[in-house]
């Protein structure tokens, strides 16, 4: 009968909903539906953060090294460091808010880190990841040294804009420099393939070094078979652009029934497309880098 657990953690006042928002969204957590009521007197709202496990530990005694909600994850370091980032972002002391990295007694590390006050989260990671488990290799979601072409189409500019924003937001959240972020604004989405295939060519062969391509459109239905032959055509030219020249592209581009649903998936319910499409960027970057790094090994 059970279907899930979710920790409800209240948070003080708005400003403090908008910073740990902002921070879980900046470690890479796959946002969930979320919620709004509003209200004559006040509103209320919700953000939901989902992982792939999760578990209710019951303990006989005291564990006073970790915070209320324990956090697993892959790359501890990596998650260290972008917390790090945040914390400095947001014009937070890390010497403070974030412990270094400890060890315990059961085979794994762990850091603590207090986002706001009251507001604690331990991460933590295994020794031994694998546990007898496949070897897995996974990219990174910081962005510190990356560059980036984001190429985004003007027609339904409604949606377009939001969904560049959330890219944008992504890349700096996750350490990218806006001097390392190019944006190449195309009138279409038919238009993308054409501008990403240049800016790879150009990567591949060493003249714009850019690191991953974002690719961001919206298309809507509408009551013709317009929709689809653009579509078809569209995510064919960014699959094979990608392909040819081994420039990791993330596909940002909308393909919805009506503007209402497109919204929707531009930021105002179910998450920003845009925001994803940039994280998707910067995982297969570190993945890139990692797999080119074992082959010459």
């Amino acid at each position: 009968m059970i279907k899930g657990i979710s920790f409800i953690r209240p948070t003080a006042n708005r400003s403090s909903y908008e910073r740990l928002a902002g921070f879980f969204a900046a470690l890479g957590f796959e946002p969930g539906r979320g919620w709004e009521e509003p209200g004559e007197a006040a509103s209320s709202r919700g953000a939901s953060f989902l992982a792939p496990g999760g578990n209710l530990e019951l303990v006989d005694g005291t564990t006073p090294q970790f915070a209320p909600v324990a956090i697993e994850v892959t790359s501890l370091d990596a998650v260290h460091q972008a917390a790090t980032h945040w914390l400095k972002a947001e014009g937070l002391n890390p010497d403070t808010a974030i412990t270094p990295v400890n060890g315990t007694h059961w085979k794994s590390h762990f850091f603590t880190v207090e986002v706001e006050p009251g507001q604690s989260f331990s991460f933590w990671a295994w020794d031994d990841p694998l546990k007898g488990k496949p070897v897995a290799l996974e990219g990174d979601l910081s962005a510190e040294g990356m560059r980036f072409a984001i190429v985004v189409a003007r027609w339904n500019a409604v949606i377009t804009d939001r969904l560049l924003e959330g890219a944008l937001d992504a890349l700096l959240r996750s350490g990218a420099r806006r001097s390392d972020i190019m944006i190449v604004r195309v009138p279409g989405a038919w238009e993308i393939p054409a501008a990403a295939r240049t800016l790879a060519n150009q990567s591949a062969s060493g003249a714009a070094l850019l690191d991953a391509i974002v690719t961001l459109g919206c298309l809507l239905r509408g009551e013709t078979a317009h929709y689809e032959a653009i579509y078809n055509e569209v995510s064919r030219g960014i699959g094979q652009s990608q392909q040819e020249t081994g420039i990791p592209h993330s596909f940002g581009v909308l393909t919805c029934e009506t503007l209402e649903q497109a919204l929707n998936r531009a930021g105002i319910k179910a998450g920003n497309k845009g925001f994803e499409a940039a994280a998707a960027a910067i995982e297969m970057v570190s993945l890139r880098r990692k797999l080119l790094q074992g082959v010459s090994a």
